[in-house]
């Protein structure tokens, strides 16, 4: 200590300066005692399909066929083979992913996408028991299916509360990224609440997730499941740092209906909808953007029988805000059909109290049929799936609907076409600046032109017609 010398000689101590208290450091999380508690937890799910085996000529397939006739070799003399040869299906390896045991009689849950089109679903432990899987059921909306094993006494997974659940905050994921089982990896929650689908506001994790992942658990510092890994985001088929996860209250929403009924019920109204945008909200008076503008109302739906007008904006339901127009779609699918709801809509400067009684979404097989029937058969042409469309003939009537003279119904638009805001029943009138009004039409202008370059499409879309540029991937 060093001594000061005061005014009246006498050596005075200066007072103890105290250092700012810092924040405690924060090491990394050791997430040893996690992977030992929810490892057992988590299975890999291989599933098979039976395809037909190729017809054979004198003992060869059809592949050795083209390469003698492709570069002019004689035939070999092989001894023709008396009597009908029968081919028998044979069983092929169709993919591989994950998932985790949700109770100890042997339910088990994982992605729709793994298991959609297996003939044959098995299921591997971490002490290397194989099991034979029955689906029990698989709803391709929300992507979560549910098989069950026949086994007891396994070590199921504790279910976490979402809500709980903040960005930042560390989770890790264990899979089978390219087949390689019990795979752990680490990182944190991005953010909530990511709207890429219409039932479902994903987590956005860095977690690395890859092929053969998807189905596995997401998993919180506490050990319990907070999400189902399913999507990632990626140019190149692999990791690039954005992945996305099916939050876990969600999940157990849709496994529960499929385990008492193989399917999920879910509401609707009949509204086409969209957003409201921050100059709309203004001029109209709402304020703020907020809610779902009403585009278009299905004639006989809950939604007309209730009075709900095309421009009204749907700002509240069963009491619950909507502020963004994928709020809508999961409210609405959440409740049982049949129910009476309250709705509050904005019309005319004014709010409206309405009752509807919600509908039931018919199963996507019933959809599809019905689209088939009535609009006419998918276009299976490979340039269009090229640019990620499915496009189909526009019927007569479809066309005096609109107004038009012809073009042609997106079935489904995925990849280059997705990203440039085409969507299915969207109908292409015009393709790089030529005019379609037929599926003959749409595949003589796109076969002209450069596929490696934007490409102008015009669409009609309802009673709006607007242009969107498809940009191929590189």
């Amino acid at each position: 200590m060093v001594a000061v010398v005061g005014s009246a000689g006498l050596l005075v101590s200066p007072a103890p300066v105290h250092a700012q208290s810092a924040p405690p450091l924060r090491g990394l999380p050791d997430f040893t005692e996690l992977v030992e508690q929810v490892g057992p937890s988590v299975v890999n799910i291989r599933t098979t399909e039976k395809v037909s085996a190729r017809p054979s000529m004198n003992g060869m397939d059809e592949e050795m066929l083209e390469f003698f006739k492709r570069f002019g070799i004689p035939m070999p003399k092989i001894p023709r083979q008396q009597g009908p040869q029968r081919q028998q299906p044979e069983e092929q390896p169709r993919g591989v992913g994950s998932g985790f045991i949700l109770s100890p009689d042997g339910y088990v849950m994982t992605n729709a996408h793994v298991v959609e089109g297996a003939d044959e679903v098995l299921v591997t432990l971490t002490d290397k028991r194989e099991f034979k899987a029955r689906i029990v059921g698989a709803d391709k909306r929300t992507d979560v299916a549910v098989v069950k094993i026949d086994a007891t006494g396994l070590p199921a997974v504790r279910v976490g509360d979402v809500s709980r659940l903040k960005a930042g905050e560390w989770v890790m994921a264990i899979g089978s990224p390219f087949g390689l089982e019990n795979t752990v990896t680490a990182g944190i929650v991005s953010a909530k609440q990511r709207d890429t689908g219409d039932y479902l506001p994903f987590i956005q994790t860095d977690v690395a997730i890859n092929p053969g992942n998807s189905g596995g658990p997401l998993i919180n510092m506490r050990g319990e499941v907070v999400g189902i890994n399913s999507q990632i985001y990626s140019r190149s088929g692999g990791f690039m740092g954005i992945s996305f996860a099916i939050p876990m209250d969600e999940a157990m929403r849709v496994s529960e209906q499929l385990r008492t009924s193989g399917r999920v019920s879910r509401g609707r109204i009949g509204v086409q909808i969209e957003s409201v945008s921050k100059d709309v909200a203004e001029s109209i008076g709402l304020g703020k953007p907020q809610g779902a503008l009403v585009r278009g109302v299905e004639v006989g739906s809950p939604a007309e029988k209730a009075g709900i007008e095309a421009g009204d904006i749907i700002t509240r339901y069963e009491g619950k805000a909507v502020d963004k127009v994928a709020d809508l779609p999961r409210l609405v699918g959440n409740t049982k059909p049949g129910t009476k709801a309250s709705i509050t809509v904005f019309r005319r400067g004014a709010m409206r109290d309405l009752s509807i009684t919600i509908a039931e979404i018919e199963p996507d097989e019933k959809v599809a049929a019905k689209s088939a029937d009535a609009e006419g058969k998918a276009k299976p042409s490979t340039a269009a799936q090229q640019l990620g469309l499915v496009v189909a003939e526009l019927t007569p009537a479809q066309a005096k609907e609109l107004k038009i003279k012809g073009g042609v119904r997106v079935v489904s638009a995925d990849d280059a076409a997705a990203r440039a805001g085409l969507r299915a029943d969207d109908v292409i009138v015009a393709l790089a600046n030529t005019e379609v009004r037929s599926l003959k039409d749409f595949e003589a202008a796109l076969a002209k032109v450069d596929k490696s370059k934007p490409i102008n499409v015009l669409l009609r879309r309802g009673e709006w017609a607007q242009y969107s540029l498809i940009r191929p991937a590189r």
